[in-house]
């Protein structure tokens, strides 16, 4: 290791940046997102440099030449674009001890900049040493991905409440205990979900800290997770973290296997759902097992395949989850609805021809018989059924009988996002046997003139889509 990691106190004087064009500006960017106070000598003579009026305040345009310019008070030199002039500044600035940066010149720099990853007041620097920023900015991606967006608010959270806390309990090691039970459990949970004050009450009714401490019990908690249409690129970071953190997962049927294998190896799996015609263990018997799991202290992730609120009863589980005092966060996912009509590039709405979407469900064909038909017969509203195939003939009664046009663009999308999708359009006439041409579902049925604009089914071309419609409605 050439280059020691070291956070620099930008407010303990300003710092000098020397360079042109939009080098220069780069660096000014990382410089005022610290917060420092930056002295600039441009040396190409352009002062414009687009700073908003809070950052202007904290920018100093110097005059005359850098190389003689006074360098009392200055904690750091930095040259971005400044050629020979940045090299005999480096020369300057080391022989008064001043750190240097020169870009992209080892030879001539005391420090370098590592790709950061900024989260208030957690941030964290990659570094190669110099030898590859391209590098240092992957992996800082990687991390980004893996840090909770609300990490730096955890900290300044548990900074507001370090001293009070440290101050009545002397032992270091059980300081270190309740901080980390306080960080994982519930409580730090609030914090990341966004809420706070919920989080400071929960630690305020901390009665006695040592005993909190000292639990062999830890809190458990249930996040409720969409896993989305199948594609495991689609899921959402926030899930991601979710399923790696999961001490037990319990999952939908159809979550695809790819999903699954982004929870954690020794996570429990449980499979808890149903297919079409094979029974499950029931939705009663699932919110007891996730209860008696939370209340044991797991974390358990419930794993829905879509989005929890869409068709998915997340709202039942989290009536029990409330009733039983448990501890739990949504997480929400890409429903099959969106994942399909970004697969197959059929526009849910569009401007002057489809103004209203609705989404319903038709599991099996007496769920038809609830629908009120009669409010889906507007042209220019799209319908979006969920799990549909089974009952694709009654669905298509149902319109017709409401008066909704036989020739009505259809697509049935059976497997969304993953990579044996297929699907079939054609005109509300013929929606049962589209059903046949899919092998296997889940599918979803769009319905509407928004299923025109259809831009692919993997194996047809646009003129074979639109081929398949005029043979549809002759």
């Amino acid at each position: 290791m050439r280059f020691l990691p070291v956070f620099l106190d930008l407010k303990a004087g300003p710092v000098v940046l020397i360079g042109a064009g939009e080098l220069l500006r780069a660096k000014l960017r990382v410089l005022t997102a610290a917060g420092a106070r930056i002295r600039v000598h441009a040396i190409d003579g352009n002062h414009d440099l687009s700073l908003n009026s809070e950052d202007a305040a904290r920018i100093e345009i110097a005059a005359g030449d850098p190389l003689t310019a006074d360098l009392a008070s200055v904690i750091a030199v930095v040259c971005a674009g400044a050629g020979d002039v940045g090299v005999a500044m480096s020369v300057r600035a080391k022989m008064l001890g001043l750190p240097v940066n020169v870009m992209d010149d080892l030879e001539h720099s005391s420090f370098i900049f590592p790709a950061i990853v900024d989260r208030g007041d957690v941030v964290v620097a990659v570094g190669t040493g110099g030898t590859s920023p391209v590098v240092a900015r992957r992996v800082r991606e990687k991390i980004e991905a893996l840090l909770p967006a609300r990490i730096g608010e955890l900290a300044e959270f548990i900074g507001g409440f370090r001293k009070s806390i440290n101050e009545r309990i002397a032992e270091f090691p059980l300081r270190r205990r309740f901080w980390e039970r306080v960080i994982d459990g519930p409580i730090g949970a609030s914090v990341l979900a966004g809420r706070k004050d919920e989080a400071e009450a929960a630690l305020k009714q901390i009665s006695d800290l040592s005993d909190f401490a000292r639990a062999d019990t830890p809190e458990g908690s249930v996040a409720l997770v969409g896993a989305g249409p199948g594609d495991p690129d689609l899921l959402t970071i926030k899930a991601l973290r979710a399923l790696q953190d999961a001490d037990i997962v319990f999952h939908d049927e159809l979550v695809s296997p790819e999903i699954l294998d982004r929870i954690r190896r020794d996570t429990t799996r449980v499979p808890v759902g149903r297919r079409v015609g094979k029974p499950g263990i029931g939705q009663d018997a699932i919110n007891k097992r996730m209860i008696e799991a939370a209340q044991s202290g797991q974390r358990v992730v419930r794993l829905k395949g879509g989005d929890p609120f869409v068709f998915g009863r997340g709202g039942e589980e989290v009536e029990a989850l409330r009733t039983a005092g448990v501890a739990y966060s949504i997480i929400p996912g890409i429903t099959a609805g969106l994942g399909g009509a970004a697969d197959f590039e059929v526009p849910l709405t569009y401007r002057q021809e489809a103004t209203r979407i609705t989404f319903l469900t038709a599991h099996r064909a007496r769920d038809t018989e609830t629908v009120d038909w009669s409010t889906l017969t507007d042209t220019r509203m799209t319908v979006v059924v969920y799990m549909g195939m089974t009952a694709a003939p009654a669905v298509r009664a149902g319109l017709f009988a409401a008066g909704r046009s036989p020739e009505t663009p259809v697509g049935v999308f059976a497997r969304v996002t993953r990579p044996d999708a297929q699907g079939a359009i054609g005109t509300l006439r013929d929606l049962p046997e589209l059903v046949r041409r899919i092998s296997g579902g889940p599918a979803i049925l769009i319905i509407g003139d928004v299923v025109r604009h259809a831009g692919s089914l993997r194996r047809e071309t646009p003129k074979q889509i639109i081929s398949d419609l005029l043979d549809a409605a002759e």
